[in-house]
């Protein structure tokens, strides 16, 4: 007889409770389930308390969300726009649905993120030429922080729009503040493997009441107020539905519970792998919390004995589901023409680098069974 199969741990899955449950029946029982609705004000309004920030517009993505932050800056045919380059792909491909190039910016190891020198490198070379790029894309990744204060200071200096992309960073600080409060906007997520979910979904915030109603607008086809259905300019089908809302209303009651749940995942596979040799966690910068939406490390081959490879076969043979660091962009054949500043660190943190299972609803049997696989490898 072969042995049964154990439970899949995944990666990050969803954590929903009776709240989610709740708002979701309001919808049908109130027979409001298209797009727009109670929910959705509740959710944006609700949701902008909980960051800081003053507007806010529900959408169905935040690959839509970067798309419509990106065109409210101006962002045009031709324009450069500054990306971090450890990121996924929807923070980079907004960029070109406009026609506008990615120059795609290395990381520095103290938090994984955008390197605020090899920014402040290329706008001083730029401003001589007189060819500063439309916008910068600071990526806050696996729920920490970029170094905003030296990003802030060198995009006013400039003139240069920051954009937050933060869909991975909800409920991490920066000096006491969250993230996608410093930037003309920002942009969150609720895929369903985000911290918080709404099954999809994503957030535009801004401090800029006009942008964010000019955003609404292009979310709902950009139709113009009139009895008949009226359309002066293109627009997108980008709002978010009340059902979906009701979900995000749930979730987001529940973020700070979150955040503790993966922190604590994170301490107990701190404790228990720390000390195996040419293993690194992802370090906590020391401007701000991080979130640890995912738990993330490398292993030094040379040192270890093992590579990060060997680590995620291991896991996945264990039915444990573990992912390399996001491969960077510069690295990504869609974007093989694009520029790169830098691009060794990227590198070697995605040659190095693995994820592991990190969701709130994360078992402590379920994390034992993950720190006992990895510890077996070695």
């Amino acid at each position: 007889m072969t042995a049964p199969i154990a439970e899949r741990i995944y990666l990050s899955p969803p954590d929903i409770g009776e709240l989610e449950r709740r708002y979701v029946t309001e919808a049908f029982d109130t027979n409001w389930i298209a797009p727009l609705g109670p929910n959705v004000d509740g959710f944006e309004e609700e949701f902008c308390e909980v960051v800081g920030a003053s507007h806010a517009a529900a959408l169905s993505s935040g690959t839509a969300a970067l798309h419509l932050a990106l065109r409210l800056a101006g962002v045009e045919r031709d324009d450069e726009v500054l990306v971090s380059t450890l990121t996924f792909v929807a923070s980079a491909s907004p960029v070109v649905f406009l026609g506008a190039k990615p120059i795609f910016v290395d990381s520095e190891r103290t938090s994984w993120n955008i390197d605020p020198q090899r920014v402040a490198d290329f706008f001083a070379d730029r401003a001589e030429k007189n060819r500063l790029p439309k916008a910068l894309v600071v990526v806050h990744l696996y729920g920490q922080c970029a170094d905003l204060d030296a990003l802030v200071e060198l995009c006013e200096r400039y003139e240069v729009t920051l954009i937050e992309d933060a869909a991975e960073a909800l409920g991490a600080t920066y000096r006491g503040r969250s993230p996608g409060t410093f930037g003309q906007s920002a942009i969150f997520s609720f895929n369903g493997n985000k911290i918080i979910t709404s099954s999809g979904g994503g957030m535009l915030v801004s401090n800029d009441e006009k942008l964010i109603a000019r955003a609404r607008k292009l979310a709902t086809q950009a139709r113009d107020p009139a009895p008949h259905y009226e359309h002066s300019e293109l627009g997108y089908n980008y709002r978010m539905s009340n059902v979906v809302a009701g979900i995000g209303r749930g979730q987001i009651a529940s973020l700070s519970d979150k955040v503790a749940a993966t922190r604590r995942t994170f301490d107990a596979y701190y404790d228990a792998l720390a000390d195996l040799d040419g293993v690194e966690f992802m370090p906590e910068a020391p401007w701000g919390r991080h979130s640890r939406w995912l738990t993330c490390l490398t292993v030094d081959p040379e040192a270890a004995g093992v590579d990060r490879e060997m680590i995620r076969k291991a896991m996945e043979a264990a039915n444990i589901e573990a992912r390399p660091v996001w491969k960077p962009m510069h690295m990504q054949p869609v974007f093989s023409d694009a520029e790169i500043l830098g691009g060794e660190v990227a590198e070697d943190l995605f040659e190095r680098g693995l994820c592991l299972p990190s969701g709130s609803s994360l078992t402590d049997a379920q994390r034992q069974r993950v720190i006992e696989t990895f510890r077996g490898v070695f």
